[in-house]
């Protein structure tokens, strides 16, 4: 009996392998892909034999126990149905696939090559980065090949309707199929034209899932992931400074996870106990930041300048105070190079705190997008420098908009209790 066949703990509940099953997914999802696809160059065909593959461990582990190597009997039962359907008399007819099958395939990665990325995850990764894919979707099918995200999650992070998001992984799986890109990793000289869709990639793992992210949640969730996958790619490609950038920004992010909630209550950023936050993550974030500042570049990127803002409220735990001075210049750097929504609104409450809660407002009112009507943080500091200007009325219906538009329980219940408080004060 091989490792893969290995059981341990027979009889085990459905409810109990179903978990197994997920945690196994969660973990190894991106990686079996790559295995399974990189010989026939069929991004589809592998997620269709894995999810088989699936359907046979929820049928089998409750009876037989989880295997010793879950993820080695996924890979060999999706392996096998890859070669039954391969086998068929309906596929002997695809010369196109059948001429990527068999011992002239491109290997998923050299190993012994130094230049070679080691981890499954960011092979499978490059190749979604590939410049034959519409750049609009790179990031789409990253987020769902490699990370096992959902098109509806995508669809609602990228404000697309789920059925154009779907209409458009299913043609670049296709493109990926069709063009015959190999399966292999490309050397350190072409990895940079790459890499921005790769750590745009594990950046929007991070957004999307940090919400989800406790000291409970934080080993399983893929904000864990995104921060593996950042750090990983940091020590092999240690002088690209944006990568350094990334890898902080989200140690940095990830220190304070154990505060943001006190047990089912959601404890904002500048109520929380830096006693809670995790130092050696913080540590590790200065270090990635100091390194991506000693590289001889002409100014910093988008992800050192969100690091150094990080890096500055981090700096609390030392300081006893935020500097939010030094928080309004970086959120004004931010804003010249990266214009995003979220970073505008970022830097119309730090010019509030510095500059006063008028300026801040105004700030807020000088935003020309369109998106903000339905911005959840728009709202949620507009009406807290409604608040402090002592525009009760106003920030009441602020701080209801605001909850309108939040999806996480938790910071529902914080919202309505500001606003309840407010509405209640004479």
């Amino acid at each position: 009996m091989t490792s893969g066949e290995a059981r341990a703990n027979p009889g085990q509940e459905p409810a109990v392998a179903a978990l197994r099953a997920e945690q196994v997914a969660r973990a190894s999802y991106g990686r079996l892909i790559a295995l399974l696809a990189a010989t026939s160059g069929d991004i589809q065909f592998a997620e269709d034999c894995l999810s088989e593959a699936f359907e046979a461990a929820l049928g089998s582990w409750p009876r037989t126990g989880v295997p010793e190597n879950p993820e080695g009997w996924l890979l060999t039962v999706a392996r096998n149905r890859q070669r039954d359907v391969l086998r068929s008399a309906a596929h002997r007819f695809r010369a196109p696939l059948d001429a990527r099958v068999g011992p002239a395939a491109p290997p998923v990665a050299a190993e012994l090559d130094p230049d070679s990325i080691a981890d499954r995850r960011l092979a499978l990764m490059c190749v979604c980065a590939h410049p034959a894919i519409d750049a609009p979707v790179r990031t789409p099918l990253m987020l769902q090949v490699v990370l096992g995200f959902d098109a509806r999650s995508i669809a609602r992070a990228f404000a697309l309707p789920v059925a154009t998001l779907a209409q458009r992984l299913v043609r670049a799986k296709r493109r990926i199929r069709d063009a015959c890109i190999p399966f292999v990793v490309p050397d350190r000289a072409r990895l940079p034209e790459r890499l921005p869709h790769v750590l745009e990639a594990i950046y929007g793992a991070y957004a999307i899932e940090w919400q989800l992210v406790s000291d409970v949640t934080l080993r399983g969730s893929f904000a864990a992931e995104a921060h593996y996958l950042a750090v990983t790619l940091a020590e092999l490609v240690p002088d690209e400074p944006e990568v350094l950038g990334l890898a902080a920004l989200i140690s940095l992010s990830l220190s304070r996870a154990a505060a943001r909630r006190t047990g089912e209550e959601y404890v904002p950023l500048e109520d929380q106990d830096t006693a809670l936050w995790d130092a050696a993550l913080i540590a590790q974030g200065e270090q990635y930041l100091e390194r991506a500042g000693a590289l001889e570049r002409p100014g910093p990127g988008r992800f050192q300048l969100e690091a150094a803002i990080q890096c500055a409220h981090c700096a609390r735990a030392v300081a006893g105070r935020t500097d939010w001075a030094a928080l309004r210049r970086l959120y004004a750097l931010l804003v010249t190079i990266a214009p995003t929504l979220g970073a505008r609104v970022a830097l119309a409450a730090a010019i509030g705190r510095v500059e006063g809660v008028e300026r801040g407002l105004a700030a807020l009112e000088a935003i020309a997008d369109t998106r903000a009507a339905r911005f959840q943080p728009e709202w949620a500091t507009r009406a807290h420098l409604l608040q402090e200007a002592g525009r009760s009325a106003e920030a009441v219906e602020a701080y209801a908009k605001a909850i309108s538009l939040t999806t996480e329980v938790d910071v529902r219940r914080y919202l309505e209790a500001r606003r309840a408080a407010l509405a209640a004060s004479p």
